[in-house]
């Protein structure tokens, strides 16, 4: 792996450390703010620092090619993963939804193969493919053998999120990281001013200030500058590789939520994390071609 794909691959690890928090904090915000304000609203907050991102550094406007994928990515990353995974937040524990998170490194791969033009080797599918099993299993076993209703919700974010992702990735080649995440947030904020308006008229108040801090957490390092390293690493490290990262997120959610919220973490997590950590190690090594040119675009 040259150096341009290890820089890949720590930028993907960054972002990852700042998801990894997502979902202990959106746990936090739905418990007094309704899941769908809670996802649409921090992305129109973060719309609004995107806008002034764009407008001070005078970036050109998206071609009409780069607004199609925009489009993709805001149903990714904007709508889907934010809303179907709060929804899922009022009802299973942070670090459960974590665990079926742990599914979206799987799914970017495969969009990575069939929208990417990228062509992992099979060693590289057998790492993908374990690791995820690992994590299925983790999930299981925390869930006493059994799976959530609100799993499906996480499932739905999960799959759909991971279009955003590598659809994202895609598109950072072109645009920039940054750039890809403060278009898409821009382009959709019309469509989520009236929403939000309504949503927010029929909140309930008080909010508390701890449901503030969390809902400013997930709209500006969650739903902004998370993407700014998590897209610049699936730009320079593959699409593929750099999701695998992703793996990780599950036990940096644990232990970060170990950390600030006093929950156990036991030496059978560990000994999970630790066959992720090898499974990601072992599968960065593997091969990863492109697509044979045919003509037409992939």
């Amino acid at each position: 792996m040259n150096s341009r794909e290890t820089r890949g691959m720590l930028l993907g690890l960054l972002g990852v450390l700042i998801f990894s928090l997502t979902l202990p904090m959106t746990r936090i915000v739905v418990a007094e703010i309704h899941p769908l304000l809670n996802g649409l609203g921090r992305a129109l907050a973060a719309s609004v620092l995107a806008g002034a991102l764009l407008w001070w550094r005078k970036e050109n406007l998206p071609t009409r090619a780069q607004l199609k994928s925009l489009a993709i990515v805001s149903l990714g990353v904007i709508l889907a993963f934010p809303v179907f995974s709060a929804w899922a937040m009022r009802t299973i524990p942070a670090s459960h939804g974590a665990v079926v998170n742990g599914l979206q490194p799987f799914c970017v791969a495969i969009y990575a193969y069939m929208l990417g033009g990228e062509r992992p080797s099979r060693g590289f599918w057998g790492c993908a493919v374990l690791g995820s099993v690992l994590v299925i299993a983790f999930a299981l076993r925390e869930g006493g053998g059994s799976l959530h209703a609100a799993d499906g919700l996480m499932l739905l974010a999960v799959v759909i999120g991971a279009l955003g992702y590598a659809e994202g990735g895609k598109l950072a080649k072109q645009m920039g990281g940054w750039q890809v995440i403060c278009w898409a947030l821009v382009v959709s904020a019309p469509v989520l001013v009236l929403p939000v308006a309504w949503l927010a008229w029929q909140q309930p108040a008080p909010i508390s200030a701890r449901a503030w801090w969390a809902f400013g957490y997930v709209t500006v390092f969650s739903q902004f500058i998370g993407f700014f390293a998590w897209y610049a690493g699936l730009a320079m490290g593959g699409i593929a590789r750099v999701g695998q990262v992703q793996l990780l997120q599950i036990f940096f959610t644990i232990a970060l939520s170990a950390l600030f919220f006093g929950e156990h973490v036991d030496a059978v997590t560990w000994l999970f994390a630790a066959g992720v950590v090898g499974t990601i190690a072992i599968g960065r090594n593997m091969k990863i071609g492109a697509a044979r040119f045919t003509g037409k675009p992939v």
